[in-house]
């Protein structure tokens, strides 16, 4: 026997589907027997030891097995080795002010990200209302060059009057 593992017997679990009740069906139906069911099966075997996780066995031809093994109510249990052994929240006073420390850190990096998402949307905003400025003012340029055009023809004409001698 290794030294670091523990052997258990394989476990077995049987879920066994209740037979569907006969119908008749008619004048000439006939009786049929119900065909047995297939039983799915889950044997699990768990190793461990220093490089061994528990591992599963499953019978891979059967659905209803593969359901029942996701739907199994009891959460996986942790093993720890000898290379990564937890001890409940015992643990180093310098390991968890580097936690910390890295926590601070990507809580800075989150806010940063969100200060430098709000100036793009500034910059992005100012932006526009210089493109909305720069449209306006050439719309403006182009009514008074229109403006201007009908100043003239009004100038024209203008000069024309007198001839009197008024």
């Amino acid at each position: 026997m290794p030294l670091f593992s523990r052997h258990e017997p394989p476990k077995e679990e049987v879920v066994v589907q209740e037979p569907v009740r006969q119908e008749r069906r008619g004048l000439f139906g006939r009786k049929r027997s119900v065909s047995p069911v297939p039983t799915a099966r889950r044997t699990s075997r768990e190793r461990g030891g220093l490089f061994n996780r528990r591992r599963r066995s499953v019978d891979t031809n059967s659905v209803s097995s593969m359901s029942t093994a996701s739907t199994s109510a009891s959460p996986p249990r942790r093993r720890s080795t000898l290379l990564s052994r937890r001890h409940g929240d015992t643990t180093d006073p310098s390991i968890l002010a580097a936690r910390e420390r890295i926590m601070g850190a990507e809580e800075a990096e989150r806010q940063a990200d969100r200060a430098l998402d709000i100036a793009r949307r500034e910059v992005r905003d100012a932006r526009d209302q210089i493109l909305a400025l720069e449209r306006e003012a050439k719309e403006q340029a182009r009514l008074a060059k229109i403006k201007e055009q009908g100043a003239r023809e009004v100038s024209k004409r203008g000069k024309a009057l007198g001839r009197h001698g008024i």
